[in-house]
C-alpha cells in the first residue's frame, strides 16, 4: 500500500495530532525502557483524549502498596453510605499495630496501650505515608478484601483484582503477585475517582488530599514533573526474591497542568533485576514525557470541582 495512502487511511480512524502524541510516548517509554532487565507498562490520560495511551498494558503487574488507592476508595464509599464521620475517633487493641512490617503509625503509638484514630488520621496513614497496618485497619473498615474488589468492579473497573492485605503479603512472598493491574485500569480508577463517581464531597476530598500529600517516591512521578505541579499519587514498591527480582515497584496518579487541566498516569515495573534508583528513574523519565507532551495538547478548561494546596514532598524510606 503508497505511504501516503496508509497516512490517510490512519487519520481517518483517528486524528493525526492524538496519533502523534501516543506515537511518541510509546517511542519514547521504549526508548526508556529499552535492554532493562525488567517488565514495565505504563498508560496515560492526556488533558482531552478520548482513549488511554498504554504499553504494555496485556500483562498483570503486581500493585503492592498501590492498592492502599483502592482499600481507601472501598472504605471511603462504605462510609459515604452510612454518612459516618471522618473525624470520628475509633479505638482498637494495641496489638492491631503489627510488628516488622512498615508502620509510621506503629512507631508515633509504640507507648499506648489501645489505638485511637479517626478514619481521616487512618486514611493519611495509609495515602501520604503508605503504612501497612493502617491500610489493613481501613481493609477492615471496608468489609474485607473482597468487599474492596466489589466497590472497584461496580465502578466498571476491569483487569485488577485485590485479594490479599498486608499482613497475608507479609506472611507469603507470592501472595504480591495476587493483587494486581493493568497500567489502563489504574488510570481509569484514577479518573473514575477524581470525576467523583465512586465517592464525593468530604470523602472525596480528603482522599485527594492525601494523595497531594504523598510523601514516599519522590524519586518517582514526582521527580519528572516540576516541583510546582500538583501531583496526587500512590506509590508501591516490593522487597526482592530469593533470586533478585523486584516483584514490583510502581507509582500511579493525576497531576494538574499550569491552566488547570488533569491528566492521569500510572507505570508498573514488575520483576526488575535492576536496582532500585534505576527502577524509579525509569518511572520519572516516563513521568517528564509525558508531562511534556500533556502541555502540547490544546487547551480546554473544563470545569473541575476542587482547589488543592500545593504541598512540598520529602524524602520517605
Amino acid at each position: 500500500m503508497p505511504r501516503l495512502l496508509l497516512l490517510l487511511l490512519l487519520c481517518s480512524v483517528a486524528p493525526c495530532g492524538a496519533q502523534t502524541r501516543s506515537a511518541g510516548l510509546l517511542d519514547a517509554a521504549a526508548r526508556i525502557t529499552h535492554g532493562k532487565q525488567a517488565t514495565v507498562g505504563f498508560a496515560a490520560l492526556l488533558p482531552g483524549a478520548a482513549e488511554t495511551i498504554a504499553s504494555g498494558d496485556d500483562d498483570r503487574y503486581p500493585m503492592m502498596s498501590v492498592f492502599k488507592l483502592h482499600v481507601a476508595v472501598a472504605a471511603l464509599s462504605k462510609m459515604e453510605r452510612e454518612k459516618a464521620s471522618l473525624d470520628e475517633e475509633l479505638i482498637f487493641p494495641a496489638e492491631v499495630l503489627r510488628p516488622n512490617t512498615y508502620s509510621p503509625l506503629r512507631d508515633a503509638r509504640a507507648d499506648s496501650s489501645s489505638l485511637r484514630i479517626t478514619p481521616r488520621e487512618l486514611l493519611r496513614y495509609a495515602i501520604s505515608l503508605s503504612d501497612n497496618n493502617a491500610c489493613d485497619l481501613l481493609i477492615d473498615l471496608a468489609g474485607g478484601t473482597y468487599a474492596v474488589d466489589s466497590c472497584i468492579r461496580r465502578a466498571g473497573i476491569r483487569d485488577f483484582a485485590v485479594t490479599q492485605t498486608e499482613h497475608t503479603m507479609h506472611l507469603e512472598l507470592r501472595n504480591c503477585y495476587a493483587n494486581r493491574t493493568s497500567p489502563s485500569a489504574a488510570v481509569r480508577l484514577l479518573k473514575t475517582i477524581r470525576d467523583g463517581r465512586i465517592i464525593s464531597g468530604e470523602y472525596l476530598d480528603a482522599l485527594l488530599r492525601a494523595m497531594l500529600a504523598t510523601e514516599t517516591g519522590a524519586d518517582k512521578l514526582r521527580a519528572g514533573i516540576p516541583a510546582e505541579v500538583p501531583l496526587g499519587h500512590k506509590t508501591g514498591s516490593s522487597d526482592r526474591t530469593p533470586e533478585g527480582a523486584k516483584i514490583g515497584d510502581n507509582d500511579a496518579g493525576f497531576f494538574l497542568l499550569p491552566d488547570g487541566r488533569c491528566c492521569y498516569l500510572a507505570v508498573f515495573i514488575r520483576d526488575s533485576r535492576e536496582d532500585d534508583a534505576t527502577n524509579a528513574r525509569m518511572i520519572a523519565r516516563i513521568a517528564e514525557a509525558v508531562y511534556a507532551e500533556a502541555l502540547h495538547t490544546e487547551s480546554e478548561q473544563p470545569p473541575y470541582g476542587h482547589s488543592y494546596p500545593q504541598t512540598r514532598k520529602t524524602q520517605r524510606p
